[in-house]
């Protein structure tokens, strides 16, 4: 049969097979070692210049749409997005226009500085006098120097010193009111003279007194604190339970921890207490000596 004949079939002649060309690899790996030398332009794909999808060379730069594709070794991987892989010398630069550091560095918001505070002027000798009065003059308690100070934004030791003028000020000139110390702070008063008006003014004839037995209690809790009740009933002869109660609750005394041994609770005088009294501390109680009768120890040996 010769070579243009036709096969029994009908089917042309084939041609015999040459040496079988190698299969082209699929993916960017193959396209990028079969590229030739020089260059290939970038093809714009329909995000703009960032969009560019190349292969990666020596020289080249493999970008994808979102930036992220591998830098070579002098150019720069660049997307809208700016997360591409910078190269030896380049840097991944997105549409912020921020990046690592090696070709436009990242610039941060500056940072602000804080305001420092000017200090307070200080106050002349009688502004001062006159603000701390104004002060005094509406205070529900015994306000201390510190407070003063920081309410005045003073320095704490001329707080002292002038409040003391304006006390012997006051002692001087004759007023009717005076200014003490009492309960760790200071507080404006009316002088003992004058008490009998200013308690028909305030009272009108309503007066609400403590008990004999309530001002024997406080005055054993005053002299012996921190004492418990235990203690204080002994030493008046009777219990004391519904007086310390009493006490208590016009606060006057008040609970102060327990005792080591026998778990009692103590009591000692509050602050109020030194307030009605116009007392600084428990030390400027007066001293019992001259209350006690002469044969006092007589009668203590006799208890027992």
């Amino acid at each position: 049969m010769g070579s243009g004949a036709a096969t029994a079939n009908g089917d042309q002649p084939r041609e015999p097979a040459g040496p079988e060309e190698p299969a082209p690899a699929a993916g960017l790996e193959a396209s990028a070692s079969a590229a030739a030398p020089e260059e290939p332009a970038p093809a714009v794909g329909p995000a703009g210049p960032a969009s560019v999808v190349g292969r990666a060379g020596d020289s080249g730069a493999a970008v994808g749409p979102a930036g992220s594709g591998a830098a070579g070794e002098s150019e720069a991987a660049v997307g809208p997005v700016g997360s591409g892989a910078a190269g030896d010398s380049g840097a991944a630069v997105g549409s912020a226009g921020r990046g690592p550091a090696g070709g436009i560095p990242a610039k941060g918001p500056a940072g602000r500085r804080r305001a420092v505070p000017e200090p307070a002027p200080e106050l002349d000798d009688a502004e001062l006098r006159g603000a701390l009065e104004a002060i005094l003059l509406v205070v529900d308690e015994p306000v201390s120097e510190l407070v003063l100070a920081q309410v005045l934004e003073q320095p704490a030791e001329r707080i002292g010193p002038v409040l003391d003028e304006i006390a012997a000020g006051y002692t001087a000139a004759g007023h009717g009111f005076e200014l003490r110390r009492a309960a760790g702070g200071w507080r404006l008063y009316t002088r003992p003279e004058y008490a009998t008006y200013v308690e028909r003014f305030v009272l009108d004839g309503q007066s609400v007194r403590l008990t004999q037995a309530a001002l024997e209690t406080l005055a054993v809790v005053a002299y012996k604190q921190p004492v418990t009740r235990s203690r204080i009933s002994a030493i008046r002869g009777v219990n004391c339970d519904g007086v310390i109660r009493t006490l208590v609750s016009r606060g006057l005394v008040e609970e102060c921890g327990t005792e080591p041994d026998s778990g009692a609770f103590l009591y000692r005088t509050t602050t109020m207490f030194l307030e009605k009294l116009g007392l600084n501390s428990v030390d400027d109680l007066p001293p019992l000596a001259p209350f006690l009768p002469d044969d006092v120890e007589e009668l203590a040996d006799a208890t027992r």
